[in-house]
């Protein structure tokens, strides 16, 4: 190695530990960003993990906020905006999806809210009903933006309006986070906890 590669080397390998460069990170081959950007906030990556349903891999999941947090009460009140990325590993039918999400929704959502929370998941409901299918390596984000609210994105457009309260978007963390999550390696995953 001539002494220019191993000062590029040298001059990468600093700059990738002090953050100010990234490599993606690759959960079973879906290539992550880290961090991303977000209305104008840089995200680092919390954690990622892949949901299984039996013994099949159904997506991978990634969750980023500005501030790392090891606690699903850290990641609900964590200021700022935040991201939850899926990236399909299999095809799946859209309605089949969103009606997953929406029971493990209801499943984790407080009691007391969830008058409130009812047309925030209708609005979720017809995004997902309006994709008709999901492909392998297809992806949607679900992002907090503060002052605009909840946007769903799939592959990479806006879908409807935003959902202005944030404990919609809370609610929508908890699929993943909450006491019932949808997979609980994938919990501790999203939360930093396993490899």
């Amino acid at each position: 190695m001539t002494l220019t590669n191993r000062c590029l080397a040298g001059l990468t390998a600093l700059m990738l530990s002090a953050g100010l460069l990234a490599a993606p990170v690759e959960v079973s081959g879906i290539k992550l960003a880290d961090p991303v950007e977000l209305a104008g906030a840089r995200l680092p990556l919390n954690g990622a993990g892949i949901r299984y349903k039996a013994v099949f891999k159904v997506y991978v999941a990634a969750l980023y906020l500005e501030k790392k947090a090891v606690t699903p009460e850290e990641a609900f009140a964590a200021p700022g905006a935040k991201r939850i990325s899926i990236t399909l590993l299999r095809e799946i039918d859209s309605n089949e999806l969103g009606k997953s999400f929406t029971k493990a929704f209801e499943e984790n959502a407080p009691k007391t809210e969830m008058s409130r929370l009812i047309p925030g998941l209708v609005k979720m409901g017809q995004v997902f009903s309006d994709q008709k299918k999901m492909l392998p390596g297809e992806s949607f984000t679900i992002d907090w933006i503060p002052g605009t609210g909840t946007v769903i994105s799939v592959k990479g457009k806006p879908q409807g309006e935003p959902i202005k309260e944030v404990e919609f978007y809370n609610a929508m963390l908890r699929i993943w986070l909450g006491n019932k999550p949808a997979d609980w390696k994938l919990k501790d995953e999203l939360l930093g906890k396993a490899a």
